[in-house]
């Protein structure tokens, strides 16, 4: 039996250091998080008028030059916004993710022109050498450009800066205009730093000599003033756009901070570019679509490293495949465009970094403050720890209500805190003690799939989403949640199995969630995560094989070696058959070309799993969750007394942790996801040392106790009669 008041200093302590640790986890990168977005740029009333403002020179000139045999491709960088690029007529807009890490105008330029990035903290230095454009008659060459190919080769993946315009016969050109730097001159540069064609002079004279570049040089980039000027140029090119030929337009940012994500357009496309219809007769693009492509899986969302498979499918669409090094994919358009539901979202993807910490705060704020209301009745005190518990693992489903309103911060933090502890107060009245985890644990199964399987983004417009800002995961379950909802399932099955002996139903029913929830996290279509079905895979291999009747043998322990690997295997069948081999998986590991790109998959993870164990406090994060795995192991009798020992609580809460461990060892995140498995295995200890009063009248044992006595007097056959 249980002392009152045992339960509050057991599980408040744990649920105290959980806390810490996971602030740690969710704590925000500086580079990437804590300030507001980009301030956008008032559109000119001139250019929203058309092209009213171009001269009629300009006009005639655009119109009359010849027009290369293959098309061409004009990337144009100005300071703009979504109002002003679905003004063009004929303009497709969307959101672009610029780098990977922290923001620098010159670190997204290089990832253009090599079609694949890292993150920056991969890099020796998480800065690219300054870089400046030289000019030599009418070709130029970029400063610089020798240390940042050094610095680029130095790096955990194969990168190439220069590979975009070193496939384009005739090369990249530049045109830029006096008055700003001529840094976007780097998109133009080939392997070894060469632009090939260079045409500097006045904002007035930028179209014509942009039409002689485009004479000899099929992809020329161009820096379009800023204003009314820039939004004339602007929808002149729009305009005079002949069949065949393309323009790109990026957001020009030189900020180094709140540009993580740019504006960008594009006229020209047509919703089969994905498929490789580029003939004349099939770009026929309405106007006013949205963007996307397979990098990000996402409506209105793509990556600055999709821009050079773009330019290259468009001027040669049926010679040379696309370089295997380009990691990008092809832009399309994808449906009619919503502005103001893209403003929205925007808007929504720079504030997600800033609220996760405050989110949690005001979570266990509120339920701190329901223990300190309940602390004088031992019954209210348990209620309370067992309606904030399950408070906590409800909130993966929670977090998709405000991810649809997009409410105002202080809104969103109550909305959260009051439906988490309304939800867990509603579970606990229905289901009794300890089955309560199933209800959260089902609920967040189903809602996830069917968000992603709808393409309703809610996850990703969560605070517990991927985070596209990062630049590194754009859709499915991400390191967040991965390692936590291993934990809630097996909770789950646990609680359906309690009280439990040791049996193959107990063993099956573990393996059964277990194949469930990796296909939910591996799938291409849902989770599409890898290093999700390898946690998973062995977190439900220890929970079964506990489960076994009899000792661990050789042959168990080998089952639970190679379970991540059979996973891995199902996982590859299952991209094969729903995602046509365009799965995460079988795109980064089975489509590797060589063992050193398995060796560079590997190194990148690793050394963005070591860069992340030196983030602000995760170094204390990553210990308090070491120090409480290694208490509850030695004292795991004494946390499971509220279930009496029972075997499937031990195989749950043995397999969460083993999913929290592995995860650390397979995923970029590394101590993020040991940290939330341990922060989320508290709050199911807390929830079990919630128990009732009522049900300490009848202990787990001699329940247990009566239903053996019942199986065994159903298998005694019936005496014989007596004679």
């Amino acid at each position: 039996m249980i002392r009152r008041g045992t339960a509050a200093s057991v599980a408040l302590p744990l649920v105290g250091a959980a806390t810490i640790a996971l602030a740690g986890a969710l704590a925000p990168n500086a580079a990437t998080m804590g300030f507001a977005g980009p301030a956008p740029h008032a559109t000119p009333a001139r250019a929203a008028s058309g092209v009213t403002g171009a001269t009629a020179r300009t006009r005639s000139v655009l119109t009359s030059t010849p027009r290369p045999r293959r098309g061409s491709v004009v990337l144009a960088f100005l300071p703009t916004d979504e109002r002003a690029l679905a003004s063009v007529p004929g303009m497709s807009v969307g959101i672009v993710s610029a780098t990977q890490g922290s923001y620098t105008a010159a670190q997204m330029l290089l990832d253009i022109t090599q079609g694949a990035r890292v993150a920056s903290s991969a890099y020796a230095t998480s800065r690219p050498p300054a870089m400046s454009l030289r000019t030599v008659g009418p070709e130029g060459a970029i400063a610089g450009w020798r240390a940042a190919r050094k610095r680029a080769e130095e790096a955990p993946q194969l990168l190439r800066p220069g590979l975009l315009a070193t496939q384009i016969l005739g090369g990249g050109a530049y045109a830029g205009i006096y008055g700003i730097d001529h840094l976007d001159a780097i998109a133009a540069a080939d392997r070894g730093g060469h632009v090939a064609g260079v045409s500097l002079g006045p904002a007035t004279t930028l179209l014509a000599r942009i039409v002689l570049l485009r004479r000899t040089h099929p992809l020329v980039v161009a820096d379009l003033p800023a204003g009314a000027a820039g939004y004339e140029d602007l929808h002149a090119l729009s305009t005079a756009r002949a069949t065949g030929e393309l323009l790109l337009v990026m957001q020009r940012a030189r900020a180094p901070r709140g540009h993580e994500l740019l504006w960008a357009g594009a006229a020209g496309l047509a919703p089969d570019e994905r498929l490789g219809d580029t003939t004349p007769g099939a770009i026929q693009a309405p106007s006013s679509t949205v963007l996307s492509s397979q990098t990000t899986n996402q409506r209105g969302l793509i990556a600055a490293i999709d821009l050079a498979p773009t330019i290259l499918r468009r001027l040669d669409p049926v010679g040379e495949p696309i370089p295997a090094d380009m990691r990008g994919d092809p832009i399309h358009t994808d449906g009619p465009l919503h502005s103001a539901s893209l403003r929205a979202l925007m808007a929504r993807l720079h504030v997600i970094g800033p609220r996760r910490l405050r989110a949690l705060g005001w979570l266990l704020s509120a339920w701190a403050l329901l223990l300190i209301v309940c602390v004088p009745s031992p019954r209210a005190r348990a209620w309370a720890m067992r309606v904030g518990a399950l408070g906590v693992l409800w909130a993966p489903v929670v977090v998709l209500i405000p991810a649809a309103l997009q409410p105002s911060a202080a809104v969103e933090y109550m909305a959260i805190a009051l439906a988490c502890l309304t939800l867990g107060a509603l579970t606990d009245l229905l289901l009794p003690w300890p089955r309560a985890p199933l209800a959260p644990a089902v609920v967040a199964i189903v809602a996830l799939a069917l968000d992603a399987l709808a393409g309703t983004q809610l996850l990703m417009r969560s605070l517990l989403g991927p985070n596209p800002i990062l630049g590194a995961r754009f859709y499915g379950i991400g390191n967040e949640l991965k390692s936590g909802l291993a934990v809630l399932v097996l909770a789950a099955v646990a609680a359906a199995l309690y009280p439990a002996i040791r049996g193959r139903r107990g063993a099956l029913s573990m393996a059964g969630a277990g194949v469930v929830l990796a296909i939910v996290e591996g799938s291409a279509r849902i989770g599409a995560g890898v290093g999700g079905v390898i946690l998973v895979g062995a977190g439900t291999a220890v929970a079964s094989v506990m489960l076994l009747p009899g000792a661990l043998t050789r042959r168990r322990a080998l089952v639970v070696l190679i379970a991540p690997i059979l996973a891995l295997v199902a996982l590859a069948a299952l991209d094969l058959l729903t995602a046509h081999g365009s799965g995460h998986y079988t795109g980064s590991i089975l489509h590797a070309r060589s063992a050193g790109d398995l060796r560079d998959v590997i190194v990148r993870r690793y050394t963005a799993a070591f860069g992340e164990l030196h983030n602000h406090a995760m170094p204390v994060a990553t210990f308090l969750a070491l120090i409480c795995a290694v208490w509850g192991a030695r004292r795991r009798e004494r946390l499971l007394a509220p279930v009496a020992g029972d075997p499937a609580w031990l195989a749950a809460l043995c397999g969460g942790l083993a999913a929290g461990v592995v995860g650390a060892l397979v995923e970029d995140s590394g101590p993020v996801l040991l940290v939330v498995a341990v922060f989320t295995l508290i709050c199911v200890l807390a929830y079990l040392w919630g128990r009732p009063v009522a049900a300490r009248a009848s202990t787990p044992r001699d329940t247990l106790g009566r239903r053996r006595a019942a199986r065994s007097r159903a298998r005694t056959p019936p005496a014989a009669p007596a004679r």
